[in-house]
Formats: structure tokens, sequence, C-alpha cells
């Protein structure tokens, strides 16, 4: 893994993650969501992964080919689920790369929404290809379910060369102050005075990565089983595709554990604690066709 605890970034240029891995996003200092597609370069051929918005694509595409990478040389375009911040730049993916051989990869349910978005190119379903994308030097990225978060058909890539994981939502965050990389610190494992810090640091990553889970995921039950699967993986990296990469080991167990403690996630936050089995009642509208 690269050294990048100190590094003097310049996000007006590709960033390098890992080795052959760059950050290729844009840098909205205007907005809370930034999104991050990444660009895996192996030899003579290279993947997007989570390639952006049409908005974005200009800015994307300059950071592709300052890295040198030819577009025709991009093999797959990989989309973790179908939101328009991954997908919306995929028909102007396809005029700069122009190969009839191009794969566009996601989950079999992602590609019924992923079609709308203008695509000409073949939709190739994980279950097609065993869930592995094989570089022709053996580099293999794996596609590890993880569902209902927060699509039915989303999924995690998994580097094993590397050993980064790129986990789309999963690790996200919302928030206007932002860096690529992020760091907790020691002193703050047994923190809860979040909106005072003990250290004296103007900025809490931590609030605005909880809050960004408990509005995106489904449920606490769900956002548990994603982190269980990610947290099984030989992971050096956590490599969201909104918010910041998380590299410190220490710092991925933290997140990790408040992740799966998380309460008021998604439906959890607002069935007013009723056990499931008294959710969908339908008194009220037996009621009203009685008075009809």
């Amino acid at each position: 893994m690269l050294n990048i605890a100190n590094k003097n970034l310049n996000y007006d240029r590709p960033i390098m993650v890992d080795e052959g891995i760059y950050w290729i996003g844009f840098y909205d200092k205007q907005s809370g969501l930034h999104c991050n597609p990444y660009l895996i370069i192996e030899g003579d051929e290279a993947v997007v992964i989570d390639g952006g918005s049409r908005p974005d694509f200009p800015t994307v595409l300059m950071k592709i080919l300052q890295t040198g990478v030819n577009p025709s040389s991009i093999k797959a375009l990989i989309y973790q689920h179908y939101d328009p911040d991954l997908c919306g730049s995929v028909p102007n993916f396809e005029k700069i790369i122009k190969r009839s051989d191009l794969m566009i990869i996601s989950d079999r349910t992602n590609n019924a929404f992923i079609r709308h978005y203008y695509v000409t190119s073949p939709l190739t379903a994980l279950d097609e290809i065993s869930h592995r994308f094989v570089f022709s030097t053996g580099r293999e990225l794996k596609f590890i379910p993880t569902p209902y978060a927060h699509a039915a058909g989303s999924f995690v890539t998994f580097d094993a060369k590397s050993g980064v994981v790129f986990t789309s939502d999963i690790f996200g965050s919302y928030a206007v102050e932002w860096d690529l990389f992020l760091t907790f610190g020691s002193n703050c494992y047994d923190c809860t005075q979040y909106s005072a810090c003990p250290g004296n640091k103007k900025y809490c990553p931590i609030p605005d990565i909880l809050n960004f889970h408990r509005l995106l995921m489904p449920s606490e039950r769900i956002l548990r089983l994603t982190i269980e699967t990610i947290s099984r993986l030989p992971l050096k990296l956590i490599v969201p595709q909104h918010g910041s990469i998380i590299y410190e080991p220490n710092d991925i167990i933290h997140i990790c554990k408040l992740l799966v403690d998380l309460k008021g996630v998604g439906i959890d936050g607002i069935s007013d604690d009723r056990p499931f089995c008294q959710l969908g009642d339908l008194s009220c509208l037996m009621e009203t066709f009685k008075k009809q």
C-alpha cells in the first residue's frame, strides 16, 4: 500500500490510491455528496468502477487521460448499483471508448435499470462471468453481493492484488467537509462527544457517516449483514463511492463497529419500535370499507 498519510493532494489531478488504482473524481466544494469514480490500470488494460454522473464526465475523462490511459484500452465499466450519480455517463463512456467488445458489468437486477441510460453495449450480469473480472495478466476483481445495501442488486468489488474493496455507498458520507483520505486518531475510538471534539478538531466526520447510513440503508439488519460480509474479506483499504477512503486498520475496525451497532437505520427509524409482527396493520382500511 502506498504511504498516503502525508500526501499533499491535488484534486485537479488523478490520485493514485494503490498500485494501478486511481481516484478520478470531481471535488465539488459546494456539494455534500462527493462522488468517487475509480480507474484500475493493469498492463495495457483498464476498467472504470462507478464512472459517475453525466455532468461530471468531462472532469472524469480529463483525469483518465492524465493517467496516460487511452480510453480505447478500457475493457469494462463496472456499476455497483444503478443510481444516476454512478451510471449517468454510460453513453459518454461508450462514445469515447469505441469498443465493440466493451463490457458493462452489474448485477442482473441493476441491468434492468441501467439499460434506460441509453446504453448500446451488451449488459453483462455478474452470474454470467462467475462474479469476477480477470485481466489478461491474471489480476482478478471479485464481485461480492450486498443485497439491499441499498439496492436489491448492490455489490462490492474486491481487488485481490491490492486488498482494496470498492464499497459503493457503504462507508459513505454526506458532508461539505471532505478529504479523500480519512483518519480518526486513537483518541476517537472511545469518544461519543461528536459535537465537541476533546481533541479540538474543527470537524468530526463520524456523525455524517452515521447519518448517511441511517438515511440510505433500508434497515439495521441489512446494514449489519453487509458490514459482516465486507469484514470477511482480507481487505487493506475501504474505498467508497461517496465520502472518503479509510485506510488505517484501527479506523476500519472502529467504523465497522459503529455501523454494526447503529440504530434508527431506514425503516427501523420510523417504525415506532413496534415488533415486525405488528407492522402492516390493516384495521384502518377495514374500517373504511365498513363505513361505505
